[in-house]
C-alpha cells in the first residue's frame, strides 16, 4: 500500500487535485473504521468546518504548505472546547477553556486537527498500555501476536503508521515521540528544549517534556515542525530564537559529515539483529561521505537513574493539582477534605501514574532531597557535558533508537524496570535538552522494524533533518506499509 505523505497531500492541495473537506472526510472515514483504538475521542463537525474553512480559504488565493490538511493530536493537548483526558480516568469529563499554544500554531497555518490519539496515562509509559481508554495495536501485529506500538505517544504512531492521519503530534519526555517511531517504522523528532511551547501541553515532567511531529518522512516532519515551534511569553521555558524554515536544509550534501557511535549505545542489552542493521545503515551514511568514529558518552549509565528520580520528582509536584477540587474525577463517597483528595487520587491515578507520584514524592521529602534529587541534578549535569565534549568532534551521534523492537502486549506490563529500559538510549537527549529523532533503518528476520537514533547539538534541528533526509533519499524503509495500515486510497481522484 502507498504511503500517504504530507508533501503529497499539500502538493495535491495546491494543483487542486483534492479538497481538504474529501481529504478529511476520507480519514476520519479510516478511522471510524479502524480497530487499533487510536484515538480517544474524534470531533468530526469540527475538523469538517475547519477543513470547509481552508477550502474558502484556497478558493480564495490563500496558500501555505499545510493549509487544510489533516493531522492527528497527542490527547495531552488541549484544545478549547474539546475533551482533553491525557489518557487518565481522573481528566475523564474534561473540556479544555483554552487551546495549546502548539496547536494553535498549527491551526494558525490551516493544519486541521482530526482527534485526539489515544496515550499512556499522563504520557507516563512504553507501550501504551497504562491508558485508562485501553491498549494501542501496532499495525505491524502479526495474526499471531498482539504488539504495543511503544509510548507514550503509542496512539499518534500507530494512527500515521495506520494510516489514519498523515502525521501526527506527539511528546517526548524520555523518548516517547522516538520509541514509538522506532517501533512503527516512523519518523519521530523531539527537538531541543524549549522550541516548542509547553502552555497547554499537560505537564508529566516540566524540564523534559518536549512537542514534536511524527511522521513518515523527515520532509514531512520538517513542515510540521515549522508550524509547531516559535516564542510563546505564555511559556517562560519558551526559547526566543529567530523562525527558522527547516526544508531549506534538507537537500544540503552531507560529505565531510561526521558521526560518532557513543560506544555505550552498543553494548550489553542490545539485541544483536539490531545492533548488525544499525551498523548497516551507519555504513550508507559512508558511501553518502560522512565520516564514521567511535566516541564515548561515559556518564550516560546514569542517565537512567538520574531520569527516574528527576521525571518522577517533577511528576509529583505537577500531578498535585488532580486533587477533585477544580476540575477532573472526583470521589463519590468521602468523610472529609483529606479523605476526598486520597480516594479521588486513588481511583482516578494507574497503577504507573501512582507509583511515579509515590516515587518522586519520597525522592524530594525532607531528608532526602540532597541524596536524590539534588545528585541526580548533578549527574544530568554531567551526561549534558559528556555530549559538549563529543559535539567538538563530531557534527552528529548516531545508535540505535531501543535495544529491541515492538513487544507483546502485556509482555513487560508486570516489570516496570524491563519496560524503562526501552528508553536507555533516549533518555540521555532529554537530560541534556538536545534534539533528536528517530528514522526508519530497516527491519528484522522477524518482520519488525527498527530505528536508526540521530541526536545533534542544541538548537540544530535543521541538521538533524537533514542528515535523516539525506538517508530517506537513498533507502526506502519510510516507503513500506504496516500490513495493518487502512485499506483506502487518499486522494484517488487525484
Amino acid at each position: 500500500m502507498t504511503i500517504i505523505t504530507l508533501a503529497q497531500l499539500s502538493a495535491d492541495l495546491d494543483a487542486g487535485k483534492v479538497s481538504s473537506t474529501e481529504l478529511t472526510q476520507e480519514y476520519l472515514q479510516r478511522i471510524d473504521a479502524s480497530e487499533h483504538n487510536a484515538f480517544i475521542s474524534v470531533d468530526q463537525e469540527l475538523a469538517l468546518t475547519r477543513a470547509k474553512d481552508a477550502d474558502a480559504k484556497r478558493a480564495n488565493g490563500e496558500s501555505s504548505p499545510l493549509l487544510g490538511v489533516p493531522i492527528a493530536q497527542k490527547d495531552i493537548f488541549c484544545i478549547d472546547g474539546t475533551q482533553t483526558t491525557c489518557g487518565s480516568k481522573i481528566l475523564e469529563n474534561f473540556i479544555a477553556p483554552y487551546t495549546a499554544t502548539v496547536v494553535s500554531n498549527m491551526h494558525d497555518h490551516g493544519v486541521v486537527s482530526l482527534g485526539k490519539t489515544n496515550m499512556d496515562e499522563f504520557a507516563m509509559g512504553s507501550s501504551n498500555e497504562t491508558s485508562h481508554y485501553g491498549n494501542v495495536v501496532n499495525p505491524w501485529s502479526s495474526k499471531g501476536a498482539t504488539l504495543v506500538p511503544g509510548g507514550s505517544s503509542g496512539g499518534s504512531a500507530a494512527a500515521v503508521s495506520a494510516q489514519l492521519a498523515p502525521a501526527a503530534t506527539g511528546t517526548d519526555t524520555g523518548g516517547s515521540i522516538r520509541q514509538p517511531a522506532a517501533f512503527c517504522n516512523l519518523t519521530g523528532i523531539k527537538p531541543s528544549y524549549g522550541r516548542c511551547s509547553r502552555y497547554g501541553m499537560i505537564a508529566f515532567a516540566s524540564s523534559l517534556d518536549q512537542a514534536g511531529p511524527m511522521t513518515h518522512t523527515a520532509e514531512d516532519a520538517a513542515m510540521l515542525l515549522n508550524t509547531m515551534v516559535g516564542f510563546d511569553s505564555k511559556d517562560s521555558t519558551s526559547l526566543d530564537v529567530p523562525a527558522e524554515d527547516y526544508t531549506t536544509q534538507l537537500n544540503d550534501s552531507i560529505e565531510g559529515l561526521n558521526i560518532g557511535l557513543p560506544k555505550e549505545f552498543f553494548g550489553e542489552g542490545l539485541k544483536p539483529e539490531i545492533a548488525t542493521l544499525i551498523e548497516r545503515a551507519v555504513k550508507e551514511y559512508e558511501s553518502l561521505g560522512a565520516n564514521i568514529k567511535e566516541v564515548s558518552l561515559p556518564n550516560s549509565h546514569l542517565a537512567l537513574p538520574s531520569y527516574y528520580v528527576i521525571a518522577p520528582a517533577e511528576a509529583s509536584s505537577n500531578l498535585s493539582r488532580f486533587d477533585g477540587v477544580r476540575y477532573g474525577y472526583r470521589t463519590e463517597e468521602y468523610t472529609d477534605l483529606v479523605d476526598m483528595y486520597t480516594k479521588t487520587r486513588s481511583e482516578g491515578f494507574g497503577d504507573e501514574v501512582k507509583r511515579r507520584i509515590m516515587i518522586g514524592a519520597y525522592a524530594l521529602s525532607s531528608g532526602y532531597y540532597d541524596a536524590y534529587y539534588s545528585k541526580a541534578q548533578k549527574l544530568r549535569r554531567l551526561i549534558a557535558n559528556d555530549f559538549n565534549d563529543v559535539f567538538k568532534e563530531c557534527d552528529v551521534l548516531m545508535g540505535p533508537t531501543t535495544p529491541s523492537t515492538a513487544f507483546s502486549a502485556g509482555s513487560n506490563s508486570d516489570d516496570p524496570v524491563a519496560m524503562y529500559l526501552n528508553d536507555i538510549y533516549t533518555i540521555p537527549a532529554n537530560l541534556a535538552g538536545l534534539p533528536a529523532a528517530s528514522i526508519q533503518a530497516g527491519f528484522t528476520s522477524a518482520g519488525l522494524p527498527i530505528g536508526l537514533h540521530i541526536i545533534a547539538p542544541y538548537l540544530q534541528e535543521s541538521k538533524l533533518l537533514n542528515v535523516a533526509h539525506q538517508y530517506q533519499k537513498v533507502t526506502d524503509w519510510h516507503t513500506l506499509s504496516a500490513p495493518g495500515a487502512s485499506a483506502h486510497n487518499v486522494g484517488e481522484k487525484a
